[in-house]
Parts: structure tokens; sequence; C-alpha cells
């Protein structure tokens, strides 16, 4: 089959078209597609159409699979894995609710989860899922050098017979709760090397066909225990941004997904869904100098950066960026204000928020000892204000931020040079130099990751004892809301912490809205607050879609 591009779908006007449209795609998807209805047409019943096309990121693709022991839902861009079912689930809301699981309970040391999992589901083979799949998925994960879901705090997972889950940690994670909301259970007795291609669940759809690279067809699973989905089949095609919106201006996709570069490019059918996130854009300012190294999961990398080690220009860049105008002029409004990677969040401070102050900034650089040059730019020690930022060359939307932000920072005597490149080329750059991120889910983890001294997101290379014991504390308490303030304190405390007027060990921007062209006549369900990622998570309750 031919990959789609935007070239592909700007033929769709000449004779050649029907060969690489999309529907060209679809003909063959399943034997039973003769009796489907075509989209926006009702089948002989007169019923509305139980199918959607939606055009996803090309990074929505799971390399691996549709595996959770590796990346599938728990990975980088978390999402429920709708072919797999949960233990339990998050609501609208953020609260927990069960799937899988009938109750569970945590020890008072925090050491002990037991779950207690329902008799009445079975996988799409026919075979009965019981406690024993539940641990062999967690000690899978736990036991995979490929997973991308951190279980470092889970000792082992043991099943006591086929309704009990037993869970022992290696240290109080009350967080726990969050990661398993994600993680798809997987059948111990089909498991093997070839699963993410082939999966077997006991979610609300099965695997119908992958053609890699292009696109993956969901359909219903006749045999779900929960209520039957609305939407029979969910086809989500893999596409660059511009692709995207040629597709939805050709019709051909239900719901495509977009930026703020292109939103104002409604086409014709179609409206504007603004999904809310808690996908945050923000800058990592290494604090210690160069020369040093820093050990990651791929091994010991050079780390450091002679600017913005100095506590001076971190706190100033915090107080001198505008976010109001990166708003404005990078996302055309689509979007809010951030100051942290978790604004909005029960478990966020509010002394993280620092209003634009130019003149504070100026001063902050002053009193370090950065006398402004002939060029305009600062100097302290023979030392030049200048870095390099880099981003995803592939993401319009960072581009525009670093951009934006260069612009910024020149007006405080901060030369920032700004580099495009691929993941692969960045990488290495990720302990030396300030690079665009965009970081954020649905749970606190995010500012562990972030600033815990190990944390597996830690790019800025900050290290404190007393945020670490904050955020220790925090992951032990027996419940989560109790957790709170304390993850409040790791923020900021009144002497020490990651806030502006702390270590700023990063500058935060917005939280991005999630937006997307969705057909007029599709009645999409209320949506979660998005994390981090523009693909999947708009569909975790697909099921729950429906056409007028």
């Amino acid at each position: 089959m031919t990959v789609l591009t935007r070239r592909d779908f700007a033929k769709l006007t000449g004779a050649t078209a029907a060969t690489l449209s999309l529907g060209g795609l679809l003909a063959g998807c399943a034997s039973d597609e003769a009796s489907k209805p075509a989209e926006g047409e009702a089948n002989g019943s007169g019923e509305a159409p139980s199918q959607v096309i939606v055009s996803m990121t090309t990074g929505s693709e799971p390399a691996a699979g549709f595996d959770p022991m590796v990346s599938w839902g728990c990975g980088e861009h978390v999402h429920e894995p709708l072919i797999q079912s949960t233990l339990i689930t998050t609501t609208t809301e953020l609260e927990f609710a069960n799937d899988l699981a009938t109750s569970y309970e945590c020890s008072e040391d925090g050491m002990t989860w037991t779950f207690t999992v329902r008799d009445d589901v079975k996988f799409t083979d026919g075979v009965p899922l019981t406690a024993r799949d539940v641990a062999f998925t967690i000690n899978g994960i736990l036991n995979s050098e490929a997973s991308e879901c951190d279980m470092s705090m889970v000792r082992e997972a043991v099943a006591t017979d086929d309704a009990t889950v037993v869970v022992h940690m290696e240290k109080p994670f009350n967080a726990l709760l969050y990661t398993l909301a994600v993680v798809g259970i997987v059948p111990e007795h089909a498991y093997g090397d070839a699963y993410g291609d082939n999966p077997i669940g006991s979610g609300r759809y099965l695997l119908e066909q992958w053609d890699k690279g292009q696109q993956v067809i969901l359909k219903a699973n006749p045999d779900y225990y929960g209520p039957a989905p609305k939407i029979e089949r969910v086809v989500a095609v893999f596409m660059e941004e511009d692709a995207s919106l040629a597709a939805a201006q050709s019709g051909q996709v239900d719901v495509a997904y977009t930026s703020a570069t292109f939103a104002d490019k409604l086409p014709g059918g179609y409206d504007l869904l603004n999904c809310a996130s808690v996908d945050s854009r923000g800058i990592s300012l290494p604090v210690i100098p160069s020369g040093g190294t820093k050990t990651d999961e791929k091994g010991e990398a050079a780390a450091g950066n002679d600017v913005t080690c100095d506590l001076a220009v971190r706190q100033a860049i915090n107080y001198g960026v505008d976010r109001d105008k990166m708003i404005d002029n990078v996302l055309n409004g689509y979007g809010t204000v951030a100051y942290s990677v978790g604004d909005g969040m029960p478990w966020s401070s509010p002394d993280m928020k620092c209003s634009t102050d130019g003149a504070l900034a100026k001063k902050l650089l002053d009193d370090g000892g950065w006398a402004v040059g002939s060029d305009g730019i600062r100097e302290k020690d023979g030392k030049r204000a200048a870095f390099n930022l880099y981003y995803s060359a592939s993401d319009t939307v960072r581009q525009a931020i670093a951009s934006e932000f260069a612009n910024q920072m020149k007006e405080l005597g901060i030369e920032v040079a700004i580099k495009g490149a691929s993941w692969d080329d960045l990488y290495p750059h990720q302990f030396t130099d300030p690079v665009v991120w965009g970081w954020g889910t649905n749970a606190p983890t995010e500012t562990y990751n972030l600033f815990y001294s190990k944390g597996t997101g830690n790019y800025a290379c900050y290290e404190n004892a007393t945020t670490d014991a904050y955020l220790d504390e925090a992951l032990a308490q027996p419940k989560v809301e109790d957790s709170f303030e304390l993850w409040q304190k790791a923020q900021w405390d009144g002497q020490t912490g990651i806030a502006p007027q702390g270590a700023a060990p990063w500058v935060w921007f917005a939280n991005i809205d999630h937006l997307y062209f969705a057909k007029e006549n599709l009645k999409v369900a209320e949506q979660k607050p998005h994390p981090h990622g523009h693909g999947w998570s708009l569909v975790n309750n697909v099921d729950q879609w429906s056409w007028a």
C-alpha cells in the first residue's frame, strides 16, 4: 500500500486519486466491510454509522506493537490501552474507578497492595482472566528491559488465588494506582515475542488490522464484559501534521489532529474540538557547569552548561519571559499559562507562579555580575550569556516556542541560538543544553520524574536532599489525597525547592490545548484533561462516542 502523505492527498482531484485515498485503503479492511455503511450514511435499518476514522501523529503508532509490557498504554504518552483491560481506571474527574478490580486496599505502611479481581472476564481467545494474569503482567514489566513503564517501586506481584493479587513494594509509592490505570493485563498462556503484533486482551476492542506505517483498525470486542461500545470500529491513521489537515480538508477522516499553527484552517463540515490538557511546554536549564556527567538508562553522558548553571540566569529567565505573549504569538490563544508541569492539579503549588517582571530579571542579572556588552549581550568573567536551545525539528509549535523565547531573551541581554534536530540528534544534548520539552500526565509522578535526584527526566541535573525527602514522604502517604501538601512543599517550602524564586531548574510556558477537527455530526464524549501526546488519549472513551 502507498503511504499517505500531503502530496497524496493533493492528488485526490486527479485521475489516480482513488488508488491513494483513505477510502481505497479501507476498502479491504475486513471481510464484512461491504455490510458496513460508509461514513455519514445510515445502514439499512436506519441506524447511524458506527465507525470513526481518526488521524494521529506518526509518533502515536506503537513501535513495539500493542504490548503493555513494552509501552502500549503505559509508555511516554499514557492512555487507556483499549485492547486490554486495566485493574482500575480514572474518571473524567480523575477519580479512581474499578475495572478488573472489584476492590483494593493498601497496608498502613504502604508496602502491600491487595486487589480482588472480578471472575466474569475472558480473553478474546475464550480463556478466563484471573489474578494470575495480573501478577504475570506486573512481574513481566518488572523483568523487561524494554519496558517504558516505571515499576521500579514494586518488588513483586503474587496471585494468592484466582481472584486475589498482592503487590509487594520496594518502598511506599501511593501513585502506583495512576500507573495501574494504564497498564493493560496480558494473558500468561498466550504471551510471547510476537504478542505486540497479535495482541490478545479482554478490553473494549480487539485488533482487526495493522498496516504498519499507515493505519490501525480496532473492532468492538463482542464478548466484552462491560457495556457494548457504541462505536464498533475505530480506524487510526498515522500522518504528519500537514497531511492530517489535508485529510480533513478532503473529508476523509472524521477527526483530524491539528495544532494552533493550523487551527484557523477549519474545513467545511467540521467543528474545532478543543480539549484541555496538562500537556506542558517548558525548557530544562542544566544547573551544573559543563564537564560533568550523568548516567541514565542509556549509559553515561556529558552534562552541564556554563551559562544556565548560574542561578541568576535561571531566575532571570523565569521572571523575564512573557508567557501571555508566548501563548498569543505561538499558540494563537489555544493554551493556558503554565508555571509548572502540573498547573491546576491538586498537587501543584501556587508558589510556582511568577508574574512577568523584566525589570526584576535585569536586576537579577546585574546583581549576578552579568554586564551588558557592546553588542547588547551580557558577559561575566569573559563568558557570554549565550547558549543553544534544541527542539524537535518536526514539531512546528516547539519551533515557534523556541523562536519566541529567543526573541524575548534578547531583550534581557541573553543570546539564544535555536537548533532544530531529530530526536536521535537531540538526545545527546539533553543534559548539556536547554531543550524544549513536552511533559504532563494526570498524575503527580511527573514532578517526581523531573525533579527527584534520580528521576528519569531530570535533564536539569537538579539534586536536592530536601526536595527528595518531600517527594519520598509524599509517595509514602497511605492515601493519595494526603500527599498533595508534600508535593507542594517539594516545589517550594519557603526556603528551598524548584520554584522560580528557588533553584529554578526549568522555565515553563503553557499547557497547550489539544486541538482536533471533528465532523459536525460526531458527538465526542466528555474528555479527561489530556496528558502529553496528541494521539490515543483522545479515544480513551471512543466506545462512548456516537453519530448524530
